[in-house]
């Protein structure tokens, strides 16, 4: 086997998104030697405090742009002498896809066509060029197929966010014969953990069953996918940049598969709620595929393999999420109803730090026993005196007739479906 790479300088871009924060965060963290700077234009499903736990690190940067700005691509590529691309940055909703096609086009296409032709300019500096794909470019799978798609495998999308990213592979195909970039291509399964935007299924259906709201399945719930957790996925990308060979393509992918209806009932599993009142039937996208398949067996040879089991994954993704996540689909149904103004983004009401405790006792541990500091004894430990905060939410009930007190959603979102005592 080859020597391993090392770059020096890595350009990510798209990482205060979903899969690439969790790549920047790994790397950031575990490689101190590597400078990692950011580019991302902070759309509708990026978030700053995705990388905040890096965010005042020495070895990173972050720049606030669009890839589809190739001077601002150029000057970063010089001015930070970069030596690696690890190109995420993409539209990726498939439903977004079908009806504003053209965006898709625009930034997975012309945004990669920009990257590419900015390294290209830059003769010899670019070390690597990791390309961030998806297994959707394959193709339906055959359902009675019991060997997954290899990566040789025809490009067959069936949907145009499918079709925009196989277009991007064949211009990251085209400058690595044209111009000698020496690039690597990514295909992955659908990836879920902490901190994903709530349009795609599983944080989407968490935080409706948080809600006690239906969980919505396209057609009969009969599709096939196959899910990684982040965290083995980052771990993917650690080692394809520093192992895989230029030029070839890698699938990150897992055999084992699941029927949304299944992952549907697992989430319910998780809320203690009945799958059949709480599941319910939509109309089918215009074409859905049943089944994305993937063999991983080159990937695997580079030394990776899935560490996280699915019930684990999904668990780790439900702890992450707070009491805000019930109010992240309000904030989406403001920006849909064109609101304006300053909103207290808060439950109403308050509660007290001995009335949260009564609760763990109530719902968690019954024997659980805790005693006050006097004020004396809580002046020993804390200088500044404590103060009781109370924000109105009446202008967001008023919006939002449904919004529980903290208190209630609380015991809702939070003790509810972790009670460990029996319910009376």
């Amino acid at each position: 086997m080859a020597m391993p790479y090392k770059p020096k300088n890595i350009l990510i871009t798209g990482a205060a998104g979903f899969i690439a924060s969790h790549v920047a965060n790994r790397i950031v963290k575990k490689y101190p030697d590597y400078k990692i700077v950011i580019l991302d234009k902070l759309d509708y499903c990026s978030n700053l405090k995705n990388l905040l736990h890096i965010s005042s690190s020495p070895n990173f940067k972050f720049v606030k742009g669009d890839i589809a700005s190739a001077d601002l691509v150029n000057f970063i590529l010089v001015t930070e002498n970069i030596d690696t691309v690890m190109h995420f940055a993409a539209q990726t909703h498939v439903d977004n896809s079908f009806g504003n096609s053209f965006e898709f086009t625009k930034n997975n296409i012309y945004g990669t066509h920009v990257l590419l032709e900015a390294c290209r300019r830059i003769t010899g500096q670019i070390k690597r060029f990791i390309h961030v794909s998806t297994d959707e470019v394959y193709g339906e799978t055959d359902e009675d197929a019991v060997v997954g798609n290899h990566e040789a495998s025809q490009l067959l999308p069936t949907n145009p966010y499918a079709a925009t990213k196989a277009g991007a592979e064949m211009l990251v195909m085209a400058y690595g014969r044209s111009y000698g970039l020496p690039v690597i291509t990514t295909r992955g399964n659908n990836v879920y953990g902490p901190n994903q935007f709530p349009e795609k299924l599983i944080p989407k259906f968490i935080l409706l069953a948080m809600r006690g709201e239906p969980l919505p399945i396209h057609g009969d719930g009969s599709n096939v996918r196959s899910y990684l957790y982040c965290e083995d996925v980052a771990e993917a990308f650690e080692v394809i940049l520093h192992r895989g060979e230029v030029g070839h393509v890698y699938n990150i992918g897992t055999k084992k598969e699941r029927t949304v209806m299944n992952v549907a009932k697992d989430i319910c599993k998780l809320f203690n709620l009945e799958a059949d009142k709480a599941i319910k039937f939509v109309d089918n996208r215009p074409f859905n595929d049943q089944r994305y398949f993937l063999d991983n067996e080159k990937l695997k040879s580079l030394g990776w393999s899935e560490r996280t089991h699915w019930e684990e994954g999904l668990r780790k993704t439900m702890e992450c999420m707070t009491i805000l996540d019930e109010l992240l689909p309000m904030s989406i149904e403001m920006a849909k109803r064109n609101l304006r103004g300053i909103y207290n983004f808060t439950n109403p009401g308050v509660v007290s730090h001995n009335e949260i405790l009564e609760m763990y006792k109530q719902y968690i541990d019954h024997s659980f026993k805790w005693t006050n500091f006097t004020l004396e004894e809580q002046a020993k430990v804390i200088i500044a005196p404590r103060s009781n905060n109370e924000m109105d939410a009446s202008k967001l009930k008023k919006e939002f007739p449904e919004l529980l007190s903290i208190k209630d959603s609380l015991i809702k979102h939070v003790f509810e479906p972790n009670r460990k005592v029996p319910a009376k």
